[in-house]
């Protein structure tokens, strides 16, 4: 048996292999639901590749390909020469339903992944890529509607499963009254009034925000239930009053630590003796080592923001007993945008 060469490899670079084409894997799934593939195959329609090639109107080959691709990631199932939508496609990448995630995926598509390709100028510079400093306050700063429509649709669509699966984890009945800072388009109160018919809920928003949550709202059905407030939870002194518990779902990765402190001083400020604060977030661990998808997503915010980064519950917990909240408890979860709820309780 031959000798093998002292340069050879002990291990089979596999792993490297799968880091290095993982943007192959994430254009191919973007790719369809730009083309609108799943749309195509909704409700249980199941179609060949000629049928496919006819009714996209592109070519034999490349609808060959993208089908192939689809299915070898789980997003398709074929049975004899037909392909279908997979369980998990039908439910969330199909336009229109309850929790539709394609629009997380176009934003991701359209505005980071091209600013990602400017990873080292990020590195080099520690300043964002997908928007100007100096010329805008922030990346939500823009009069692009384009741009806007797609960043809050991208995270009413991550937003509403982190609500979904929150309101599983943590009693809700124990409040009444519920201001979602930073809230978006509304995902939370909007998915949490819901569940919980006791549960009034008002979005604290830029101006402009709170018209989106508004319509939201309406698509709902829960006008009467949910509202909108506009304010700047950065610039403003105080927050709004008159609630007992207040979330903060990817909130405070955006800012600097001194920025999430004095948020979270504000909250301590407005909240009654039975309140409570919920930070939901993807948690690094106290080592600063993992998990993926929250040591990633700090890379994302070198990206997108001046000052963010993805912290640990410790931090937080730290940061909430200085705000003056007098107990601390971290809820594990498993969701598209949060591993963990630290939880503030004022008594």
């Amino acid at each position: 048996m031959p000798e093998l060469s002292p340069l050879a490899p002990s291990l089979p670079p596999t792993e490297l292999m799968q880091l290095a084409t993982g943007f192959w894997s994430f254009k191919t799934y973007a790719g369809a639901i730009e083309i609108g593939l799943f749309d195509l195959l909704a409700d249980g329609r199941a179609l060949t590749v000629e049928e496919v090639s006819a009714e996209l109107e592109i070519a034999h080959r490349p609808a060959d390909l993208l089908l192939a691709g689809c299915a070898s990631l789980g997003l398709l199932d074929k049975s004899g020469a037909r392909y279908r939508n997979s369980v998990l496609a039908e439910e969330f990448l199909v336009e229109g339903r309850p929790y539709y995630f394609g629009g997380f995926v176009r934003y991701l598509d359209s505005r980071e992944y091209p600013a990602w390709q400017h990873i080292v100028e990020a590195l080099r510079t520690n300043r964002p890529t997908t928007w100007t400093p100096g010329t805008q306050d922030s990346l939500f700063d823009t009069e692009d509607p384009e741009t806007l429509q797609l960043f809050w649709d991208c995270m009413f669509s991550v937003s509403v499963l982190t609500a979904r699966t929150l309101a599983g984890i943590y009693d809700f009945t124990r409040h009444t009254r519920l201001l979602d800072v930073g809230g978006g388009a509304g995902a939370f109160p909007i998915e949490l009034c819901r569940r919980f018919d006791h549960l009034s809920a008002t979005v604290f928003e830029l101006p402009h925000v709170c018209d989106l949550a508004r319509t939201k709202v309406t698509e709902a059905l829960l006008n009467g239930r949910v509202n909108a407030v506009a304010g700047d939870f950065n610039r403003d002194p105080v927050l709004p009053g008159g609630y007992d518990v207040i979330i903060l779902s990817m909130i405070l990765h955006d800012w600097d630590e001194e920025s999430g402190r004095a948020l979270l001083r504000k909250c301590r400020a407005t909240l009654p003796a039975n309140g409570a604060v919920l930070i939901c977030e993807l948690l690094l661990n106290d080592e600063r080592t993992g998990p993926p998808a929250a040591a990633l997503m700090g890379m994302n915010m070198l990206v997108e923001t001046e000052g963010g980064k993805n912290y640990s519950a410790a931090e937080y917990s730290r940061w909430l007993l200085d705000a003056g909240f007098a107990r601390v408890e971290v809820l594990p979860v498993e969701a598209v945008g949060a591993n963990g709820v630290v939880v503030g309780h004022v008594s």
